[in-house]
C-alpha cells in the first residue's frame, strides 16, 4: 500500500471517527440503563477506528499507542464477552515496560 493510499484511509477514518464519536457523545445512557451496551458498541467502534489509525499511519508503528488501543478495545469488549476474561488479558500489555 502506498503512502498516499494510507493517508487517504486515514482521512476517511477521521470522518468516520467524527460520526461515531458524535453519536457516542449524544447517547445519554449511563451504566445500568437499557441503552448502555449500545453506547458501549459506539465506544468500541470509536476505539477500533483509533486502532486502524495507529496501524495504518505511515512510518513506524507507535507501540505505546498500539498498547493503549488494544487495552481500550479489550476493556470495552469484556462487557460483551465476560467469560473470555479480556480485561485480565490487558495486564500483560503493560508488563516489562
Amino acid at each position: 500500500m502506498t503512502k498516499e493510499e494510507k493517508l487517504k484511509i486515514l482521512d476517511i477514518s477521521w470522518e468516520l471517527h467524527s460520526q461515531v464519536e458524535k453519536s457516542y457523545l449524544n447517547n445519554p445512557a449511563n451504566k445500568g440503563d437499557t441503552e448502555w451496551l449500545e453506547k458501549q458498541r459506539l465506544l468500541l467502534a470509536d476505539m477500533a477506528l483509533h486502532l486502524l489509525q495507529t496501524a495504518i499511519k505511515p512510518g513506524e508503528i507507535k507501540l505505546e499507542r498500539l498498547r493503549d488501543n488494544l487495552n481500550a478495545i479489550l476493556t470495552i469488549a469484556d462487557q460483551f464477552l465476560p467469560k473470555a476474561n479480556l480485561k485480565k488479558a490487558t495486564e500483560k500489555l503493560y508488563e516489562n515496560l
